[in-house]
C-alpha cells in the first residue's frame, strides 16, 4: 500500500482536450517534450508502485497569467472518475479579489481535501496577510495545506519566496493545521528537518527530482544531507511519499527509497500512515 503525495496532473488526458491550454500549461509548469497521458496507463503506472492513493495537486497564478494552469474544476473532474483513489486539493491565488469565495467554493461545493500553494510561482512570502486569509478558511473547513518549499523548475518561480524556515511563523501560528512542505525543501534539506522536529504540525514529501535519478538524490538527501539516522530516530513520522510524477514515475521514485535501507516500520509510516494522518485521520 502506497499513497502518493504529491502528482501534478498537468499531463492527465480528460483535461488536455484544449491544445492551447495544454501547451501554455506545459510552458508554464515546465513540463516540455510530454504528451497526455491516458488514465488506464496511469492506473497501470500506479499499479507497479502499489498505489492506492494520489494528492492531486492543481496551479493558480491567474492574476498574472489571467488562467490557472490546472483549475479546481479540473480535479474535480478528474476525483469524480476515480473517487477512492484521487484526493483532490484546492489551488487559489491570493492575490485575487475572489481568492476566498473560490476556496470556499473548492471546499464546500467541489469537496476537495485541501489546499496546495506555490509562493515561489505568486512572488509572495508566506506570511503575506492576502495568504493567510486563505489560511484562516483553512482553519474553518479544518483543511491541511501543502506549500511548495525550495527550488522550483516552474516559469519564473523564484526560491527567495520558499525557502523552508520563512514558513516557520505560520506553521506555530496555524498549530490546528497540517502542514506539508514539499521537495523536503532542497537545497535547505536541514531547515525542513528542523522544523519537522519542532512542530508536530509539520510534514514534508519526498518529491524530488532535481539531479541523477532517485536512487543518487535520495541516498545524498537522507543518508548524507541529513544524519543516516534522522529519519529512522526522529522523523520516520512526519515524511510523506511523493514520486513529483509527471517528472519522474511513481516507481522510481520507491525503488529509490527502497534502496536506503528503512526498517519496515520506517517505510509503512512515510508510505501511507503519514499521508493519512496528515489528512486529518485518527487511525494510522
Amino acid at each position: 500500500m502506497l499513497i502518493d503525495a504529491h502528482v501534478r496532473p498537468a499531463l492527465f488526458e480528460p483535461i488536455c482536450q484544449d491544445r492551447n491550454r495544454f501547451h501554455n500549461r506545459c510552458d508554464a509548469m515546465h513540463y516540455h517534450r510530454m504528451n497526455p497521458s491516458g488514465m488506464e496507463l496511469l492506473k497501470k503506472q500506479y499499479l507497479l508502485a502499489d498505489i492506492t492513493g494520489v494528492f492531486l495537486l492543481p496551479s493558480d497564478c491567474s492574476a498574472e497569467t489571467g488562467d490557472s494552469e490546472i483549475s479546481n474544476d479540473e480535479i474535480a473532474r478528474i476525483v469524480a472518475l476515480d473517487p477512492d483513489l484521487y484526493y483532490g486539493f484546492a489551488a487559489v491565488d491570493p492575490r485575487n479579489k475572489n481568492a476566498a469565495s473560490e476556496l470556499t467554493r473548492a471546499f464546500t461545493d467541489l469537496r476537495l481535501r485541501g489546499l496546495y500553494i506555490n509562493t515561489a510561482r505568486l512572488h509572495i512570502y508566506p506570511g503575506d496577510a492576502r495568504l493567510r486569509a486563505m489560511l484562516d478558511i483553512c482553519r474553518e473547513y479544518g483543511k491541511p495545506v501543502i506549500f511548495h518549499a525550495g527550488f522550483s523548475f516552474e516559469k519564473d518561480a523564484l526560491a527567495m519566496y520558499s525557502r523552508p524556515i520563512d514558513f516557520e511563523p505560520v506553521i506555530a501560528q496555524y498549530e490546528d493545521i497540517n502542514f506539508c512542505l514539499t521537495h523536503m525543501g532542497w537545497p535547505w534539506v536541514q531547515e525542513t528537518a528542523a522544523l519537522l522536529l519542532k512542530y508536530p504540525n509539520a510534514y514534508a514529501n519526498t518529491a524530488l527530482m532535481n539531479f541523477d535519478g532517485p536512487y543518487q538524490i535520495y541516498r545524498k538527501v537522507f543518508l548524507e544531507d541529513m544524519g543516516e539516522l534522522w529519519v529512522e530516530h526522529n522523523l520516520s513520522d512526519k515524511i510523506l511519499f511523493g514520486s513529483g510524477s509527471p517528472r519522474i514515475r511513481p516507481v522510481r521514485s520507491r525503488r529509490g527509497l527502497d534502496s536506503l535501507g528503512f526498517s519496515e516500520e520506517t517505510r509503512e509510516r512515510i508510505y501511507y500512515r503519514n499521508a493519512r494522518r496528515f489528512l486529518g485521520a485518527k487511525e494510522y
